[in-house]
């Protein structure tokens, strides 16, 4: 029973000797094998270039032309057949001869005359070893790459669980600072107010005594020109109205850390995305102002009527920060910088949020590998390449929505979060 199970494989004979290819050709037909003849080593090697290639090869040792030895040598050479065995057939019994032919490459020697039962033995022997060692080597492979996809998965998940634990780690971070902040700031927002109708008193006081006294002693008068008094009533309203705007702003930017890094892992609640996209816009500040000879990033947001949503909002947050910082990372270079931010229905129970830049956009290769894990653009230490990877997840397996987007390369690119609101 032939090994050969592909009907396009064959046993390649290789003899000039029209008896010998008879006798083998008669032997090996009877028992089911596909063969295929040459009658030269230089045919033979013509027949090697073709894309179909034998299981095993039955190779004359004394041919004209090119001889066996150097057959099998060329044949050893090319990496498409130096895997193919070869048993060659030769009258030759020094050892010499045998050696130098097993040193080439060869698997096995018969000896002429042909014995029938001789040929089909070690011609089945050699195809059972060929037929195991190529089910050897397709196992190692599948198992390598089993081993490989393993082990991108395992590394993929590690850092998964690595990036996550970094932000609920910062989001417990950012809380408490957002709390300890909160409560000088109180203090000092509620004190302005008292603050400022006391200033207002005590100069309503001055201007009556001014009024009223004309004439100074000479030391209060010198005091009074000194203090630059007039300037020091003009001015200190105006330095309480700063001291309240800027207690304000920094009161705006905690409520903003807080939105952020709402700790809500385990329950969903209802949420509004406009406060997420603004406390996100709020952190991201810094990096929206110009600076050396960049110019500012202008941020168009176009909110529409949407109700607020059942989800895990700081993770929604977390999608946010992620598309709105590559959002700026894609526009820094552009002359005129700009990220447009829309909400709006799509349907009864979904709500779309699109976040558009006018930046660099994608190549095709970059589009089509943008959700990998671990895959990144930015510079060595710039990036995990978790970032998008870690956000799909959250949108679509977290919250059951789509992440998707269009880019265009030296046009922009455009992400759309679908987010059901229940």
């Amino acid at each position: 029973m032939s090994l050969i199970n592909n009907e396009m494989s064959f046993i390649l004979i290789v003899d000039d000797n029209p008896t010998n290819l008879e006798v083998l050709a008669k032997t090996l037909d009877n028992e089911g094998f596909n063969i295929r003849i040459e009658v030269d080593g230089a045919s033979a090697l013509e027949l090697l270039e073709e894309d179909e290639h034998p299981e095993l090869i039955l190779l004359d040792v004394q041919m004209p032309g090119i001889d066996g030895f150097e057959t099998c040598r060329r044949i050893k050479m090319n990496p498409k057949t130096q895997d193919i065995p070869i048993i060659f057939m030769t009258a030759l019994t020094d050892t010499e001869s045998k050696v130098k032919g097993l040193s080439l490459g060869a698997v096995d020697y018969i000896s002429k005359p042909f014995e029938g039962q001789e040929v089909l033995a070690r011609v089945k022997v050699h195809l059972q070893i060929r037929y195991l060692t190529k089910t050897l080597q397709q196992w190692n492979e599948d198992l390598e790459q089993r081993v490989r996809e393993r082990t991108k998965a395992l590394e993929t998940a590690q850092v998964q669980l690595v990036q996550q634990e970094k932000f609920a780690t910062m989001g417990q971070l950012v809380a408490g600072v957002a709390h300890e902040v909160n409560n000088p700031i109180g203090c000092i927002t509620n004190n302005i107010a008292p603050a400022h109708d006391f200033v207002a008193n005590i100069t309503k006081m001055i201007r009556i005594y001014q009024k009223y006294c004309t004439t100074l002693i000479p030391e209060i008068e010198q005091s009074l020109e000194e203090l630059d008094i007039e300037f020091a009533l003009l001015d200190l309203p105006k330095l309480l109205h700063s001291m309240k705007l800027s207690a304000e702003r920094i009161k705006d930017i905690s409520l903003s850390l807080r939105n952020f890094s709402r700790l809500d892992t385990t329950n969903k609640e209802l949420v509004s995305l406009h406060t997420g996209l603004d406390s996100t816009l709020m952190i991201l500040q810094h990096r929206l102002k110009s600076k050396d000879s960049r110019p500012a990033i202008e941020i168009i947001k176009q909110y529409g009527a949407i109700p607020e949503i059942e989800c895990y909002a700081g993770q929604l947050n977390q999608v946010f920060m992620n598309l709105l910082a590559n959002a700026i990372d894609a526009v820094r270079d552009v002359t005129n910088p700009k990220i447009f931010i829309f909400t709006e229905m799509l349907n009864s129970t979904t709500v779309v949020v699109r976040i558009v830049d006018n930046g660099t956009g994608m190549s095709e290769g970059v589009k089509q590998r943008l959700f990998e894990p671990l895959f990144t653009t930015k510079p060595v230490g710039k990036g995990t390449g978790l970032g998008l990877s870690i956000a799909k997840q959250i949108v679509e397996e977290k919250h059951g929505g789509k992440l998707s987007f269009e880019s265009y390369l030296g046009k922009g690119t455009e992400f759309y979060l679908n987010l059901p609101i229940n």
